[in-house]
């Protein structure tokens, strides 16, 4: 034990934020209300079986369970690894597969912070003209994303994609707590709209995707607007932090159309 003892604190705030009432979070965790009690307040030191109890029905992303384990005074339950480091190479070679064989459709895995970890390069030929220099590497997926001086002049449906993406973010920082994704969220929406963009209240349809799901609309370089529907892939069960932070973005065809010019971008020799 490290000989910490402040947990009473960040259990209530996790509490609040779940929006649980002691008696709840309590009988779920198969302890009395006037144990948990204690606990948050101090009077009581849980054990480590409790706080890992705790964790779980409080749906802790692996990141806050090793915190909530160090408030209470007790060692990490969960390692964290670099992705490119040992141990985590057949997870590695397992997102570059996936992301491989996408093609010819994009795909990219990015970590908690958006920052890129691997990508097919299936946008790439769609980001000529951009100053990528303006962006630092490794690159942050969502600031070349919405930053007027990076993709969001090209994104036929901005206003629309913006509010997807903002909205996806400020769960994250719900589920997780972390600042740096609070700070993240408060630097993307104060961005300049581009001029491209037009008015916040333009209609953005969603006939492009049949209406299921918000498209991602780009334009190209000559002019033509691709669609894209997206999905998100996270791995099962991970008992690993960093393995646990990790998210596969992958972009399908929303339109006949789109298919054709990504097929055919395929074919074309590399330059």
């Amino acid at each position: 034990m490290t000989g910490r003892n402040d947990i009473g604190p960040r259990l209530r705030e996790w509490r609040a934020r779940r929006k649980l009432t002691q008696a709840e979070l309590a009988g779920d965790s198969r302890i009395s209300t006037r144990h948990l009690s204690f606990v948050e307040t101090g009077r009581s030191r849980p054990s480590r079986e409790l706080v890992l109890r705790l964790a779980e029905r409080l749906e802790l992303p692996l990141r806050e369970r090793n915190s909530l384990l160090f408030a209470a005074g007790f060692a990490a339950e969960y390692p964290e690894k670099p992705l490119s480091g040992p141990g985590l190479e057949a997870m590695r070679r397992a997102i570059d597969a996936i992301i491989k064989g996408h093609e010819p459709y994009p795909a990219f895995a990015v970590d908690r912070f958006w920052t890129l970890v691997a990508s097919n390069g299936g946008f790439h030929p769609y980001m000529e003209g951009i100053d990528r220099s303006l962006f630092p590497m490794p690159l942050n997926v969502l600031r070349f994303t919405l930053d007027p001086r990076g993709l969001a002049p090209r994104i036929a449906n901005y206003w629309q994609w913006r509010s997807h993406m903002l909205s996806k973010l400020a769960r994250q920082v719900l589920v997780s707590n972390d600042s740096a994704l609070a700070k993240l969220h408060r630097e993307l929406a104060a961005y300049a709209p581009p001029a491209e963009a037009g008015r916040p209240d333009a209609a953005d349809q969603l006939e492009a995707s049949g209406g299921f799901a918000v498209p991602f609309q780009l334009r190209t370089p000559s002019g033509e607007v691709l669609s894209f529907f997206s999905t998100t892939t996270v791995f099962g069960t991970p008992i690993e932090v960093t393995l646990s932070e990790v998210s596969l973005e992958c972009f399908y065809p929303a339109d006949p159309a789109t298919a054709a010019i990504l097929h055919t971008q395929r074919a074309l020799p590399a330059r």
